[in-house]
């Protein structure tokens, strides 16, 4: 396995910044789509005799389960790029 390399080492000390960077880049992105996917499932919830989300609450939960989608689409994104670069 030579070949593959782990999201989390990096082989250049900047590129573990860049994988900040573009998390900050995505925070506002990932944490809104959190929202909406939350949100959503309050309505579904609702229609099987749960209690709804409201959308207040759906973005208040979105704000710290934001951070691990975050981390999640910055490897991602970070993957597809390696990969357009050639690195991989």
């Amino acid at each position: 396995m030579s070949g593959t390399r782990s999201p989390l080492k990096t082989e250049h000390p900047t590129e573990r910044h860049g994988l900040w960077r573009l998390g900050l880049l995505l925070f506002p992105f990932t944490t809104a789509a959190v929202a909406i996917n939350l949100f959503l499932l309050g309505l579904i919830g609702h229609r099987i005799g749960l209690p709804a989300i409201s959308p207040v609450n759906a973005l208040l939960w979105s704000i710290p389960l934001g951070f691990p989608a975050t981390w999640a689409a910055a490897i991602w994104v970070r993957g597809l790029i390696d990969e357009a670069e050639g690195r991989r």
